[in-house]
């Protein structure tokens, strides 16, 4: 019975005679069935051709495509290439990583890079890119810079100067008090360059953008600019408008809190540097740091203003002087660190609303331009004179201080040391 089906079922001929019926049907069968695709080389699946055969060989030319081989991928690899110049002059991780913070790269973007944060992301790129063997290195992390000798001296010397040039002024007459009036502030204005060009307020990029000319307009509105709106608003002036020393000379004796008030916040920083492990969290630990020694330094400039008012025996406009010399630090501050065009912008504006204020109160004599002086007297009649330069800076500071609070919290801010400190 086995071999009767064995004999019923399509097979292969056997011999060279024709095919029968059961033959058609099998080659048909085999038609039909999917082509596997084959796992080895071809020739391993049609075998050698034989020689001395009629029959051909297969077609060794007709070779199946190569799979891709796929490969890990590596996504620090295109970060180390974009930033390659800064991984191979950095001295430490914190320098790249604060290059990095520059580059807008967060804790969040670290994540995407497998690392927690930003500091372990800077501290592979450094241990992977390859340097020079003379490329300076530093194994400890920037320590704080130390109070120098030469700029804290220098930081007294534009108020010793300008006491003794408001001295000069209260004891002589007639032209000869101009002459030491001139004398007296021309030195001033070199010693606060002098104290400025070291220590924690000096400026590392001498290209950076030029603010010394707004600078000297404010400082002057503070001392003859309140006497000129006054007699400008009455009809005048019909003399030469007299200066008020004392919130000058504060302002030049507070140089020496702002370069200490400055130095605090750059050491503080600094070490807080040392210690942090994530953007967020330094960000966070210095924000209160930078209010702090904001609100010390006006604080000492209070004192100072009460000092001066009281020694010279007039009134003091106290938010006027607080307001610019709180907008002078931050600005300084600011263009220390490398934030230049912020500054620059926020002082020309302040200096431009001032001079406005005092060219609507002239331009309104002119037949039909009353107008232009009703916003000026309008705020002179509520607060007096001193509310224009009041509000001028204060709107000035404020903006600055929001810009510091975004700007000087950051790692790229302080991970550089200050050779001069």
């Amino acid at each position: 019975m086995s071999g009767l089906g064995e004999l019923d079922r399509p097979g292969t001929p056997d011999s060279p005679g024709g095919w029968d019926e059961r033959s058609r049907e099998w080659a048909a069968g085999q038609d039909d069935v999917p082509e596997q695709p084959a796992s080895g080389p071809v020739t391993d699946v049609l075998g050698p051709e034989v020689p001395g055969s009629d029959v051909p060989g297969p077609d060794r030319s007709v070779v199946p495509p190569a799979r891709p081989r796929r490969t890990a991928v590596d996504p620090v690899k295109a970060l180390m290439h974009r930033h390659r110049e800064l991984c191979e002059r950095a001295v430490d991780p914190l320098e790249i990583a604060a290059g990095l913070e520059a580059h807008g790269v967060t804790d969040r973007t670290a994540a995407r890079f497998r690392h927690r944060d930003v500091f372990s992301l800077a501290e592979e790129l450094y241990a992977r890119v390859p340097r020079d063997e003379d490329a300076p290195t530093r194994t400890t992390v920037p320590s704080a810079p130390r109070a120098r000798a030469d700029w804290a001296l220098l930081a007294l010397l534009p108020g010793a100067l300008g006491a003794a040039t408001v001295a000069g002024a209260r004891f002589t007459e007639g032209q000869l008090r101009l002459i030491v009036a001139a004398v007296g502030t021309l030195a001033v204005a070199l010693a606060v360059r002098a104290a400025l060009s070291r220590g924690p307020l000096r400026l590392a990029d001498r290209t950076a953008r030029p603010t010394g000319g707004w600078t000297c307009w404010l400082i002057a509105y503070a001392a003859l600019g309140d006497a000129l709106l006054r007699a400008a608003l009455t009809g005048g002036p019909d003399a030469p408008p007299t200066a008020a020393p004392a919130g000058v000379l504060a302002l030049a004796l507070s140089c020496a809190p702002a370069l200490w008030c400055a130095h605090l916040f750059t050491a503080r920083a600094r070490r807080r540097l040392a210690a942090s492990r994530g953007l967020e969290e330094y960000a966070t630990s210095v924000q209160p740091l930078l209010l702090g020694t904001f609100a010390l330094y006006l604080a000492a400039l209070t004192g100072l203003l009460a000092l001066c008012g009281a020694g010279l025996g007039e009134p003091v406009a106290y938010a006027q002087s607080l307001t610019l010399g709180a907008l002078l630090l931050l600005a300084r501050l600011l263009a220390a660190h490398g934030f230049t065009h912020a500054p620059a912008r926020v002082l020309a504006v302040t200096a431009g609303a001032e001079a406005l204020a005092l060219a609507a109160v002239f331009a309104a004599r002119l037949p039909g331009c009353d107008v232009l002086a009703v916003p000026v007297e309008t705020l002179v009649t509520a607060w007096g004179t001193g509310a224009v330069p009041a509000l001028a800076c204060g709107t000035g500071a404020l903006t600055l201080l929001i810009h510091s609070s975004r700007t000087l919290t950051r790692a790229s801010a302080h991970a550089t040391p200050d050779a001069s400190c």
